[in-house]
């Protein structure tokens, strides 16, 4: 059985699929970590942006390793690294190449084949999985979002503030909205979850009890 979980930036996607796979003993698989490693390779190499085919090939290059809590790049970990700011503002260069994203669909398929899988993106139900036997698309409010990315942000170190993180969203939720491949929408059968005014426990709570109707 495959469950997608598709949603904006900020929305709790990661920790509330991780936990509701944790719940049913399913396989955790977080495919932002993947286009996320792609742009945190291409920074270390100093890569152009402006050339997209050059960040194709150093995705198909790459090792890309996403386990329940460890993402491996060539067999190194870049799990904190990943989700800086300063991966977060140009990871939209790989989700919007459509040769990396291609290529990063079939990893994606590939690592679910013939599993139970709990999947999060933002284009799970309707490209990765369309024929998944349940999808979720879990959203909040910008500003819940925003407030939420701020402490997570805080908790790493980083110095940042609400206003920048509210405009960075507001950029990304654009682009991820109107993007050529993969753009952010919900499945025409997804479920939507409004996650305001919760604790991830709930969350994951209402989450568990839609997936285990589909279940039934």
């Amino acid at each position: 059985m495959i469950i997608c979980i598709d949603g904006p930036a900020g929305a709790g996607k990661s920790s509330a699929a991780r936990a509701l796979a944790r719940r049913l003993g399913f396989r955790f698989l977080d495919t932002g970590a993947m286009y996320r490693a792609v742009a945190h390779a291409a920074l270390r190499r100093g890569l152009d942006w402006d050339e997209p085919a050059a960040l194709a090939r150093l995705a198909r290059e790459l090792s890309i390793e996403v386990g329940e809590s460890q993402v491996l790049v060539d067999g190194e970990d870049v799990t904190r690294e990943i989700r800086t700011l300063a991966v977060t503002t140009v990871t939209h260069y790989a989700a919007n190449n459509s040769a990396v994203r291609q290529h990063l669909v079939e990893l994606q398929r590939r690592e679910a084949a013939g599993g139970n899988v709990v999947t999060e993106g933002r284009d799970q139900g309707t490209v990765v999985f369309p024929h998944a036997e349940c999808k979720i698309f879990l959203t909040a409010s910008p500003a819940e979002r925003a407030h939420r990315r701020l402490i997570d942000l805080q908790r790493r170190g980083e110095s940042t503030s609400y206003d920048q993180v509210l405009a960075e969203q507001t950029q990304r939720d654009q682009r991820d909205a109107n993007r050529d491949v993969g753009p952010l929408r919900p499945a025409a059968d997804a479920i939507e979850l409004i996650t305001d005014g919760l604790q991830p426990e709930e969350v994951v709570d209402r989450l568990e009890a839609l997936v285990r109707a589909r279940m039934a």
